[in-house]
């Protein structure tokens, strides 16, 4: 697992917000193609921590760098498993009414056992009446109604898909200019290199439908997935005994799939003591946690014995403090959000390691 830490003391308000919007996210997704939630909690007043699931294999972004530095390019298989896990993820964000917004390479987190999985809900929105106004995301990956400031809906998120999907195949965004003028005009021109041959005219067919300028002629997550192209290629990878189980389970629906109450939004206090207690509960897998883990993780329930070895009770904290390493950011906007790692819980042949 890794540990997300948000110092909120040099964050403007609508960051704070921003923060606390990614937690009630990505607790209201229990998807294997979205990066796990696992709890949150408040540390002395002043820090955000947010713990996830690890992913093992870095991002997309980083391995797309590495074939540009070997001069080599991903095998076309990999290339559709990445690219079915993805629309599966991104599937569950929109059954919520939920946009990304900020689809890239770089939020792509990758485990060994080839699992991708979308991360980094920092700016993901959800749409109460199915159209969003406000103009976010990385440019490169933006889509035409993103740059002429027009309101949107899921299928902006389409076509940052298929710009990801270009760029796994040509290790290089499919829009690149000099300046922000000349990337808005290739964007809204919707023209691109074409990949290279060794890979198949499904892959080029694929980008074309998603890369569309219209966005009511791009597809959804379930008209791909659906398509006999993406079928063809489910079955040959061996995905299909996903396609049944990989449904959210929620506890309450709210008849999109959702949960309703973690969709409602965590309001920010004045007092930022009584923030933890409005955050989403844990969701650990106790099932899979061993005894030795439990007992790292484990907690007196018995004050006396808290007393018997000095410590007052004032004093006492969560289990987040025997795993969690003490991490605290020096200033700056690259050390205002810290990523670290923790003891892998459901995992115990993992090593404790640092991305």
């Amino acid at each position: 697992m890794q540990l997300i830490q948000v110092s909120l003391d040099p964050l403007s308000q609508k960051e704070r917000e921003n923060a606390l919007n990614e937690v009630r996210i990505l607790a209201s997704i229990q998807h294997p193609n979205v990066v796990g939630y696992k709890e949150a909690f408040l540390e002395e007043e002043r820090f955000l921590c947010i713990v996830m699931d690890y992913a093992d294999d870095g991002d997309l972004y980083q391995k797309i760098i590495t074939h540009q530095k070997n001069s080599t390019l991903f095998e076309e298989e990999t290339i559709w498993r990445y690219f079915i896990h993805m629309v599966r993820g991104l599937k569950s964000l929109h059954q919520l009414k939920i946009f990304h917004r900020d689809m890239k390479s770089a939020n792509i987190f990758l485990n060994k056992d080839g699992t991708a999985k979308l991360g980094d809900l920092n700016v993901s929105k959800v749409a109460k009446k199915g159209l969003l106004y406000t103009q976010t995301g990385t440019p490169y990956y933006a889509s035409p109604e993103v740059w002429q400031d027009q309101p949107y809906d899921q299928k902006s998120d389409m076509w940052s898909l298929g710009c990801v999907l270009y760029e796994i195949a040509t290790l290089q965004p499919p829009f690149k200019a000099n300046d922000m003028d000349g990337l808005f005009k290739k964007v809204l021109k919707g023209m691109y290199p074409q990949i290279p041959e060794q890979y198949s005219a499904d892959l080029s067919k694929i980008i074309k439908k998603l890369i569309c300028v219209h966005a009511s002629a791009r597809p959804t997550c379930d008209q791909i997935l659906d398509s006999w192209i993406v079928k063809k290629w489910t079955n040959k990878l061996g995905m299909n005994e996903n396609d049944k189980s990989i449904d959210q389970k929620h506890e309450k629906d709210d008849g999109l799939g959702g949960n309703i109450e973690l969709l409602n939004t965590i309001v920010l206090p004045n007092n930022l003591k009584l923030l933890t207690e409005r955050l989403p509960k844990s969701k650990y897998d106790e099932s899979r946690i061993t005894q030795s883990q439990k007992n790292i993780m484990r907690i007196e329930d018995s004050p006396q014995n808290l007393s018997d070895q000095g410590i007052q009770e004032s004093q006492i904290q969560t289990k987040r403090k025997h795993t969690e390493k003490q991490v605290r950011p020096t200033g700056g906007a690259a050390q205002r959000r810290r990523k670290i790692n923790l003891i892998d819980l459901e995992n115990s042949n993992n090593k404790m390691s640092s991305r």
